[in-house]
């Protein structure tokens, strides 16, 4: 499996390294400024924004709390692009 990020010293630091050595996945970085790449991910990002910004408003709690729920929402969700949830 590989996994895309950017190059935030959070995804290069040796910590990160070790934990995908030991995952067996292979991290892969995106070109800086690379429109495509930084378009998926944002896109992401806004969808989990919305979903957490329902889920504070409608259970009346931190969206912190609502996190792991709204995350396996969107990876089990029907993705068009690979036509696959």
């Amino acid at each position: 499996k590989r996994i895309v990020s950017d190059r935030g010293t959070q995804f290069t630091s040796r910590f990160w390294k070790k934990i995908h050595e030991v995952l067996g996945t292979q991290l892969d970085f995106s070109t800086a400024y690379h429109p495509q790449t930084d378009g998926q991910t944002e896109r992401v990002n806004q969808i989990l924004e919305d979903m957490l910004r329902a889920c504070a408003l409608t259970y009346q709690r931190s969206w912190d709390k609502s996190l792991p729920y709204a995350e396996f929402s969107y990876n089990n969700s029907y993705q068009a692009s690979i036509k696959m949830a």
